[in-house]
């Protein structure tokens, strides 16, 4: 009998699934309609499930898990020394990384207006990397180009960018439905907008994902008590308006008991595993870690796969490593990668960090009153006279509109298969309410249903 072997991750890039697809699991999908994201090793099916991070498994042949062994557990152990001293390490690691996934390779970087990717940026600059760079904006939505495009020229890297169009979902959501499985809503992943330009621009894609979760605290004191973490943790995992859909779905299907307390509850035994006493910050870091990047942020990384390989500098094994080891009042309010540009590359440093616009990594701790107070008079009055609607998110651009909504209207009404798991009633319901009564709240229960939606069609199929 042959054997596989596999070592998933600390934070995966992708899941594995083993098992067989089955029986719809319902207490899975209503979490899932809830998150918009599978949690633990859940799948749409009971038989079916994802290999956990951070374990080495032996599996057979038939699929069976023969043995099972994690080789690394979230922990807090920090070592006090200067915030240089770990800039230092973080730049030494960090170059390191960046030098193993780039492989002389030509890297395509997307770029925007935070910290992952100019720090991204700063470092490939500095190892001599060939680069090319993207970002792109909404359409009647504040330009983020702007700042991408400082920092490529900067950095000396070539610059594209782009506007996401209004309705671009409709022409690509069933090749989105194929790549990421139906198992992330589909308004998040804006690339998909821009899927046909990539494999031109170069070999491997370098992703800034979860550098803002490793590199800052989670708002909270070290020393709070568990069951806040965990009131905490509910109300940053839940989304405007899922628990209605997915205590909907949950009464529907009849299952039992009620839904908040079935998901307090398998919330707090997921927190009880991790064990960290020493600090709340690193605990809830590490839930995240374990449980949102690989089944949220990673979901739709498929769409960049889909064109060219993926590397992911802050997803390595050594950082998260490294990240264990540094005082959490130095990983607060994003210390280490600002005193890295400054260091590094002071250009960079001085261009606006669109977070805390119009200041950048050298005057931001000035975004406050009175000192704000100048932009802030200009920023309002550019919006008064220019009162057209100010695109944020792109649901907006995919959902909003006649022509949006009659394809909205099509795939939430005009699919049997869904009909027979999800009443029309009920869709019908929460369709009005985002047409009605709140549309940014009911936003995230209408685009799970319409990935609902896509799921049971694709099962059918």
């Amino acid at each position: 009998m042959s054997e596989n072997t596999f070592a998933i991750p600390i934070i995966p890039k992708k899941p594995t699934f083993i098992g067989k697809k089955d029986n719809l699991d319902l207490k899975a999908i209503c979490v899932f309609s809830a998150l918009g994201f599978f949690l633990d090793d859940d799948t749409y099916y009971v038989g079916q499930k994802v290999l956990k991070p951070a374990t080495k498994y032996v599996i057979d042949e038939q699929g069976n898990i023969l043995s099972k062994e994690h080789y690394f557990k979230w922990y807090y152990n920090p070592k006090e020394r200067a915030l240089n001293q770990i800039t230092e390490e973080f730049a030494h690691l960090f170059e390191q990384i960046l030098s193993e996934q780039s492989r002389n390779n030509k890297v395509i970087l997307p770029l925007s207006g935070g910290l992952d990717s100019r720090t991204q940026a700063c470092g490939l600059k500095h190892i001599g990397a060939a680069v090319s760079s993207y970002s792109y904006s909404f359409s009647g939505g504040h330009d983020e180009t702007q700042y991408s495009q400082k920092i490529a020229t900067a950095c000396n890297f070539p610059f594209q960018g782009w506007k996401v169009p209004n309705g671009y979902l409709w022409d690509n959501i069933a090749v989105l439905a194929k790549i990421n499985g139906c198992y992330s809503e589909f308004t998040h992943p804006r690339q998909m907008a821009f899927i046909e330009k990539y494999a031109s621009m170069g070999d491997v894609f370098s992703l800034g994902h979860w550098g803002d979760v490793l590199f800052d605290d989670m708002g909270v004191a070290d020393d709070l008590p568990f069951e806040r973490q965990i009131e905490i943790l509910f109300k940053k995992v839940v989304k405007k308006g899922g628990m209605e859909l997915a205590s909907a779905l949950w009464e529907q299907w009849g299952l039992e008991g009620n839904f908040k307390d079935y998901l307090y509850e398998r919330l707090k035994s997921l927190l009880l595993k991790i064990n960290i006493p020493e600090s709340a910050n690193a605990q809830i870091r590490a839930f995240k870690s374990i449980y949102w990047a690989p089944r949220w942020t990673s979901i739709n990384l498929a769409v960049f796969e889909s064109q060219r390989p993926i590397e992911l500098p802050y997803y390595d094994n050594k950082m998260c490593e490294f990240i264990c080891s540094v005082p959490e009042k130095y990983l607060a309010g994003r210390q280490i990668q600002i005193e890295y540009l400054k260091r590094r590359n002071p250009q960079l440093a001085k261009i606006t960090w669109q977070a805390q616009r119009p200041f950048n990594l050298y005057n931001y701790r000035y975004n406050k009153v009175p000192y704000n107070l100048p932009y802030r008079f200009f920023d309002k009055t550019k919006r008064t006279l220019n009162p057209q609607k100010y695109v944020q998110r792109n649901w907006e651009l995919q959902f909003l509109g006649e022509k949006n909504d009659r394809h909205l209207q099509n795939s939430l009404f005009g699919n049997d298969e869904m009909n027979r798991m999800i009443p029309k009633t009920l869709s019908l319901g929460l369709y009005n309410k985002f047409k009605t009564e709140d549309a940014v709240y009911y936003s995230h229960p209408v685009s799970m249903l319409l990935t609902l939606s896509m799921f049971f069609n694709k099962r059918a199929q």
